[in-house]
């Protein structure tokens, strides 16, 4: 009997504690309660949209803040004070036709007017709050960086090839720029091809530009180009697989000066004819005869005389980015003619006033894809090979490089 009765309470011990389990672990008895998740709320410039009806909008010619926010029914005192209070952050004077705004309104009847969201470019922004506070601040979207590859042949131009391949045609800017001393694109033929490693910038899932290239293989009259990026001497620039410099250095000035007589300028007064048009060249004040180089290897593209302005003048294409013109000239120099070739300090011509000018001087320009740009500030590119102390550093970075290119199928 008594072995009967310890069988039954170790039977209802055994039960009891299988029940206790099985309730402290949800399986029975009453359901615990679980939390609602609370869904983040959307933003956008740093502001909840949700919680706003928002206008979009761009800013039309000759519109300012004034005229923006006046249609939204702000009143010309408050905007007023907004203006001030943003001078030390941004001056509404820059705003500019063309680009976005965002206006957030209050969701009520009154559709008030909160917050002015002004897009300086894809990626910094303004935001003027509208609210009891009345002050401005600088924002920045987040820029998303996408490590590409690609490649292309070419069949009639390498922008046509960045197009066909739906490639950013801001690729075919950069690498004629990085082998703008090595390949002639002007002169790319049908079966030249490329291969890519890069970068692309997005904002907002937008493609805003082309990020740094990383290593390249160009394919040009049969031979094979390479360009890796390194940074060496405080900056980054583009050696081959030996490690010399794809660049060539231009001289600083074409010619001995005693100064500089006149800057680059889109609003200088012309000394003769007395009106304000740009000035897109330096002027170098030297004596008559003084002999004028050319700053870089190059071909003649144009020997002329330009009787209602610059005169005997040169024109020198060095690479498919950089064009040089010499204006004003005298004379020019022995064998200087169209279509010849001429050496980085090779005289072309001599110091004159032939033209529009009122003394003796040289007006130098330079040109980078077609577009003016001030001679003095053209950086003149490193020519030195990757150093010594560095071919440690840039040996396996190359060689790693180039495996990579090698795995990317041709298109």
């Amino acid at each position: 009997m008594r072995k009967f009765c310890s069988e039954i309470i170790f039977i209802l011990v055994s039960v009891g504690s299988l029940i206790g389990i099985l309730y402290y672990s949800g399986i029975i008895g009453p359901k615990p309660e679980i939390a609602e998740e609370i869904p983040l709320p959307e933003l956008r410039f740093g502001l909840p949209v949700d919680s706003f009806q928002v206008v979009e909008g761009k800013v039309k010619p000759n519109q300012n803040l004034g005229d923006i926010l006046t249609s939204f029914g702000v009143d010309m005192v408050r905007i007023d004070q907004l203006a001030r209070n943003s001078q030390e952050v941004f001056d509404v004077r820059k705003i500019r036709s063309g680009q976005t705004f965002y206006l957030f309104q209050s969701r009520d009847s009154l559709s008030k007017a909160c917050y002015l969201v002004y897009e300086r470019n894809p990626i910094d922004y303004v935001v003027f709050n509208l609210i009891d506070s009345l002050h401005t601040q600088l924002g920045q979207k987040e820029v998303h960086i996408q490590h590409k590859t690609a490649s292309g042949t070419i069949h009639s131009s390498l922008w046509n090839t960045m197009t066909d391949n739906q490639l950013s045609p801001m690729l075919a800017i950069e690498l004629s720029e990085i082998f703008a001393w090595t390949i002639d694109f002007f002169g790319l033929q049908k079966g030249d091809r490329f291969r890519v490693m890069y970068e692309e910038q997005f904002v907002d899932s937008l493609s805003i530009g082309i990020g740094p290239i990383h290593a390249v293989q160009f394919d040009h009259a049969g031979k094979a180009h390479y360009a890796i990026r390194f940074f060496q001497d405080e900056r980054f620039d583009y050696f081959d697989e030996l490690g010399q410099s794809l660049r060539k250095a231009f001289l600083k000035a074409p010619l001995q000066f005693s100064r500089i007589s006149s800057h680059f300028s889109g609003s200088r007064l012309h000394p003769v004819l007395k009106i304000r048009r740009p000035h897109y060249g330096v002027d170098y004040a030297a004596p008559r005869g003084t002999p004028v180089v050319s700053i870089g290897d190059g071909t003649v593209v144009e020997k002329a005389y330009q009787g209602g302005g610059g005169g005997n003048y040169v024109k020198i294409k060095h690479n498919s980015v950089y064009t040089t013109v010499y204006m004003h000239l005298a004379g020019f120099g022995k064998e200087i003619a169209a279509g010849s070739r001429v050496k980085q300090g090779q005289v072309i011509g001599f110091v004159g006033s032939t033209g529009l000018s009122t003394g003796p001087h040289l007006d130098f320009r330079v040109f980078k894809n077609g577009t003016p740009v001030d001679p003095l500030k053209v950086e003149a590119p490193p020519v030195d090979p990757v150093k010594d102390e560095n071919l440690a550093s840039y040996t396996p970075l190359k060689d790693s490089l180039l495996v990579r290119l090698q795995e990317i199928e041709w298109r």
